[in-house]
């Protein structure tokens, strides 16, 4: 089926477990996926909509939050199946037009349609270290890590940017921000490095740093088509961007592990879990 091909590929290309739910709906889909996760896979038939949505508490609904649900505990109503017998006149009393809302979804009714692309606005990859960074070489190879990941997601859906963002938290939890328009957009893993490496080093405070995550992102995105020059030196930018041709190809052949960059062979760090920026991973819209 196509939901254990999506999870299949997941597993090969990323080396992650995903959770899976098919159904007649996003809605239904949605709170499949949700139930057994983290390596689930659960099939919702059209016939079975009932079956499946009657046991759960109200709250597994959208819309259903600390207020809501208060209100359908003084009602007495804990289970879909005593949502969906309630009068939909009774609901849209107690929750105006968000009451018509909760009935269509305790009948399994959702007509969204599903959308599979939209424009991409930003794309980054951050990680959280269970020991804080104190290392100034090791915080470079994890940028680069990074970096790697955020331009080989960039590539693999033809697109390129013209803002790197940089994102570091310290031990104390404080978050801060950085932004470098380039006059050029790019997706080669070199320039973005680079210059997120540039904004590490000139824009942070200037004391010992204790790093506890970073993160690197790219937004501001122009087809590749429309884009002529570079930053960088024309011949030192086409050599990066076969480089990363070739790395690209040979970490789709053998996943993320089969090729590190020769700075990022030079960390050694323990972070929360998974492969080196496996802990977070965006994907804005």
């Amino acid at each position: 089926s196509i939901g254990r091909a999506i999870k299949q590929e997941i597993r090969e290309h990323l080396r992650l477990v995903a959770s899976v739910g098919v159904a007649p709906n996003k809605f239904l889909a949605k709170i499949a996926s949700d139930l057994r996760k983290p390596d689930g896979f659960v099939v919702v038939e059209p016939d079975q909509v009932q079956e499946f949505l009657d046991p759960l508490p109200v709250g597994r609904l959208w819309g259903v939050g600390k207020v809501t649900g208060q209100v359908f505990e003084k009602l007495g109503i804990h289970r879909i199946s005593q949502l969906r017998q309630m009068p939909v006149e009774l609901l849209r009393h107690h929750f105006g037009s968000g009451g018509e809302h909760l009935w269509e979804l305790s009948h399994g009714f959702d007509d969204r349609p599903v959308v599979p692309e939209q424009e991409a606005k930003s794309i980054s990859h951050e990680t959280t270290f269970a020991k804080d960074l104190e290392d100034p070489e090791q915080m470079r190879a994890w940028l680069l890590e990074l970096s790697e990941q955020v331009g080989c997601r960039m590539r693999r859906h033809g697109l390129k940017g013209r803002t790197v963002n940089l994102k570091v938290r310290f031990e104390d939890f404080h978050t801060i921000t950085r932004a470098q328009t380039l006059p050029q957009p790019t997706n080669v893993t070199q320039e973005i490095w680079q210059t997120a490496d540039q904004m590490f080093a000139e824009r942070l405070p200037a004391r010992r740093l204790h790093i506890r995550l970073l993160g690197v992102g790219m937004s501001g995105f122009d087809q590749p088509a429309m884009v002529q020059l570079s930053l960088f030196p024309e011949a030192e930018h086409e050599r990066q961007s076969r480089l990363d041709e070739v790395a690209d190809r040979i970490k789709e052949k053998f996943g993320q592990a089969g090729l590190q960059r020769a700075l990022g062979m030079l960390h050694n760090v323990e972070h929360r879990s998974g492969p080196p920026g496996a802990d977070q991973n965006q994907y804005g819209r």
